[in-house]
């Protein structure tokens, strides 16, 4: 029996460590451990609410948009403030493209190389990549002299010598089995999703401002005023752009990303056995409408049964830390609702350098998020499986198009592989559901209808002595939730439970593993040397440890010190 090491997984946002115990070219044990703390919840008390939601977005660089969602629904459902239904079709096509953007991110430049060989495209026959890519899609980009262009650049870069991020890889490792061809077409695309996501993107700088980091987001509503005769607000030019930019986002997520995960996914349908996990899902819902109904439903589902879905309760959800660098003032073995949460660090672990964890104690600077006492997977397979199980007819219809054209059954939605359809499945609601919400839009304001903020209840003096409430978001890596309460007009308490504080959970008072550490057990390693099959289903999760934690040395020492004026 070997105990192996990740440290640190790459092609993720922030860090994280992987152990697991290997036994007989299996892995039967793993633990999920992040090496940062983060502290921006101690930064927020006896702020202004209404500007949590600008400090939040610093949780991550990556998760831009989504914990400013989260931050002002946590206000607003506080203050029992309603928006106008404007502003809501403004968050929905901004929460929408977001999501459409960060899967095809995802797929092509932090996942894909688990699966695709980029030394083996250049070997290929661009003929025989032109064949594979027109028998799949009719993309304009099909061609056997695109092809060639593309190993070209490929083989100059190879030249040059330096390599970037296909640096340090497990290259030829006898996982892989995509033949050439098939390699080659995924590395175009690669390439062409880096070009194509700068562009549609830009949808959040026109309603946002800027990306990352959009500036109109509003308790209330949104600050992008809606005025067709004026250059300086929303109006028909900006419409039309960003109808193109949607028309682009889906144009490639249906005929590239879907036809490519599709293709990829055949030779690798075994995966579709591996990595499930506890088969708890969790999913908040998300695209709210006027009428307060959810495009997106919510729901739990607890043990792979989709035939039965539950209720979401928020008072369900309590955080554990007895495997977790933290200190609860009333000691350990007992979980906090978020709104009485605490984030007090205390790292008992190892000095380095050291080889192993102590995972028999604490090992990780994520918490242990659980829903009524069980641990939940949280993300794009959560969001589908619920979609699909309370009969969302889009995704139903979605879901049954890719089994059908893989030749597997629902069950193999849990698994690795079910992880990352799910994303594409999703991608593709997403990309084909966020233009009619902009013609929604379009229909409002030629109505007449400029409205974007609520004025109610805007003025602090008007606000109850205390409140409490939380703001939840369909975030592209899963159910994000913030906690706020407020006394005397100042944020006396602030909590965010992000998806990867759910996914890369370590430990809780119970022994229960985290998602990540439970979808690893069963895992069959061809050399454990190099573990590629661990990073395949790691990255099927998307982790953000960015968003779970933030920076401190392991003495606890203040490293920066920022002053603001």
């Amino acid at each position: 029996m070997a105990r192996i090491v990740i440290d640190p997984i790459t092609r993720i946002e922030g860090h994280l460590r992987i152990e697991a115990q290997v036994d007989g070219g299996r892995i039967t044990d793993a633990w999920s451990s992040s090496t940062m703390f983060r502290g921006i919840e101690k930064i927020l008390k006896g702020r202004d609410p209404r500007d949590a939601w600008y400090w939040t977005q610093r949780f991550c660089g990556v998760c831009t948009t989504v914990h400013s969602i989260a931050s002002i629904r946590a206000v607003e459902n506080a203050l029992k403030i309603k928006i106008p239904p404007n502003a809501q079709l403004i968050r929905n096509i901004i929460i929408g493209i977001q999501n459409v953007q960060d899967h095809v991110i995802h797929f092509y430049h932090l996942h894909a190389l688990d699966w695709v060989d980029i030394t083996s495209a250049l070997k290929a026959d661009p003929g025989a990549s032109s064949k594979l890519a027109s028998s799949i899609s009719d993309w304009p980009n099909n061609s056997a002299t695109y092809f060639k262009e593309v190993q070209d650049r490929f083989k100059a870069f190879v030249a040059s010598g330096r390599l970037g991020p296909f640096a340090n890889a497990y290259w030829g490792h006898p996982a892989y089995r995509l033949p050439p061809e098939a390699n080659l077409m995924a590395a175009a695309h690669y390439l062409e999703a880096l070009e194509w996501q700068k562009d549609v993107i830009k949808i959040h700088a026109i309603l946002g401002s800027k990306n990352p980091h959009p500036q109109t987001f509003l308790v209330g509503g949104m600050a992008i005023p809606i005025d067709p005769d004026s250059q300086n607000a929303l109006n028909a030019d900006k419409l039309i752009e960003i109808k193109r930019l949607l028309k682009k986002a889906q144009d490639f997520v249906e005929n590239v990303y879907i036809p490519d995960l599709l293709a990829v996914a055949s030779y690798y349908k075994d995966w579709a056995a591996i990595g499930g996990g506890e088969g708890n899902f969790l999913c908040y819902g998300e695209f709210t409408d006027a009428g307060g109904n959810q495009w997106f439903p919510s729901g739990v589902i607890v043990n792979k049964d989709i035939t039965k879905v539950l209720p979401v309760d928020q008072k369900k959800i309590a955080e554990y830390v007895d495997h977790s660098w933290y200190d609860y003032m009333e000691g350990q073995g007992k979980g906090l609702h978020p709104w009485n949460g605490e984030s007090e660090p205390h790292y008992t672990g190892p000095k380095p350098p050291y080889q192993f964890l102590e995972t028999d104690k604490k090992y990780s600077w994520v918490k242990a998020p659980r829903y009524n006492e069980q641990p939940m997977e949280v993300g794009p397979l959560a969001r589908v499986l619920v979609a699909y199980a309370s009969g969302h007819k889009e995704a139903k219809e979605a879901v049954d198009m890719v089994l059908g054209k893989l030749g597997v059954g629902p069950e193999a939605l849990f698994s690795t592989l079910g992880r990352t359809g799910a994303r594409g499945i999703d991608c593709l609601l997403n990309a084909r559901q966020t233009p009619k919400w902009l013609d929604e839009l379009i229909g409002n304001i030629s109505k007449g209808d400029y409205r974007i903020h609520a004025n109610t209840l805007w003025d602090p003096s008007e606000w109850p002595a205390e409140a409490s409430g939380y703001g939840w978001h369909e975030a592209p890596r899963g159910a994000l939730g913030h906690w706020i309460r407020i006394k005397d007009k100042a944020i006396f308490n602030y909590q965010a439970v992000v998806p990867s504080t759910w996914n890369a959970s370590p430990r809780d008072a119970k022994g229960q593993r985290g998602p990540y550490e439970s979808a690893l057990v069963g895992t069959p390693l061809a050399d454990p040397d190099k573990p590629l099959e661990i990073l395949r289903t790691v990255h099927s999760f998307d982790p953000c440890l960015a968003c779970a934690v933030h920076v401190t040395d392991v003495a606890g020492n203040e490293m920066v010190k920022v002053k603001v004026c």
